[in-house]
């Protein structure tokens, strides 16, 4: 795999001139208060009977997202004294909840782990509010993209922050040490939720995260969900793609950087092909609060596999979020 970006002196100062679209603020605390006005109940969570994992408690939870409709996740308590600190994990492309056994890093680390379901990309979880004039081509990028009112991650960016709401209020919970993770899109989600909760967040792990500085991806991408625009445009020759990229303005990690202000620790891999290196560096470059990036020269979309992992736990630690000490 050779390395498909910039050198990393140059990605490293890379800062692109972009236009936010005006209504931003408004468009977010809209869409968030809207949600939180329609949820009728809290978060539930059921025991899982017959666990296999016996150094934590597994629960099946729903709860409110999107227009308060239910999403699925998983939360794994380690049996330890609380409040806990917490960690939110969201999903890659096209990727559910999965089984519990397959989350367990967190919780053996001695954290409240909630494992969020992705709302049509998972199997737990529908999306039953389709655009009306849901045009999209293979994936979830192009569903309702004229419209940011109707765009897919409207909704999944809703329920992610709905998710940090949920936890907040759970007993185990430390309502102050609650740290959003992910990779890919997982890491583009927990940067959007880093800088729409504002301190709810006490810290983000931003891992080869998707969703940011979408024209680059589409320029430069030559594998993973960016294509999907290509293809898009290529189809719909009348879409006009300046309406296109105004819809995914909304949606872009480089803008809900600058309102994040919680420590965050990015991740990048310089052969990544599916989030190139310059749309990780434009959103990281941009990130307001304490930031510190893992570069991994040789890392492609996986970035650094395990040890990037063992780099967040010291990472958290060294910043009172850690479970020792």
């Amino acid at each position: 795999m050779p390395l498909t970006d910039m050198p990393l002196d140059e990605l490293r100062a890379y800062r692109p001139e972009l236009t936010e679209p005006d209504d931003f603020d408004d468009f977010w605390s809209g869409t968030l208060g809207a949600a939180r006005a329609a949820t009728a109940a809290p978060a539930e969570y059921r025991p899982v009977p017959g666990a296999r994992l016996t150094a934590v408690e597994v629960y099946d939870v729903r709860f409110p997202g999107w227009d308060g409709q239910p999403v699925a996740a998983w939360l794994l308590l380690p049996r330890a004294p609380g409040p806990l600190p917490a960690v939110v994990t969201y999903q890659g492309y096209s990727g559910g909840r999965g089984l519990p056994e397959e989350h367990l890093l967190w919780s053996a680390a001695g954290y409240a782990h909630l494992v969020v379901d992705s709302r049509g990309q998972g199997h737990e979880t529908p999306d039953p509010d389709p655009a009306r004039s849901p045009q999209w081509v293979g994936g979830f990028m192009t569903r309702g993209i004229t419209s940011p009112a109707e765009y897919y991650y409207r909704r999944l960016m809703t329920d992610c922050v709905r998710a940090v709401d949920a936890l907040r209020a759970h007993p185990a919970v430390d309502a102050d040490r609650i740290v959003v993770h992910g990779g890919s899109q997982g890491g583009g989600l927990a940067l959007a939720t880093a800088g729409l909760a504002g301190d709810a967040v006490a810290a983000a792990l931003v891992d080869v995260p998707f969703l940011c500085h979408y024209r680059r991806g589409a320029d430069i991408a030559s594998a993973g969900p960016y294509p999907e625009l290509v293809q898009y445009l290529g189809v719909h020759q009348r879409v006009d793609p300046a309406r296109v990229f105004g819809t995914l303005g909304y949606f872009d990690g480089v803008h809900f950087a600058p309102r994040a202000h919680a420590p965050a620790l990015f991740s990048v891999g310089l052969m990544d092909p599916v989030c190139p290196p310059s749309t990780v560096f434009a959103a990281y470059n941009r990130y307001a609060g304490e930031k510190d990036i893992t570069v991994w020269e040789f890392g492609d979309h996986a970035g650094g596999r395990a040890s990037q992992a063992v780099t967040q736990l010291d990472w958290l630690a060294g910043r009172g979020l850690g479970t020792r000490g």
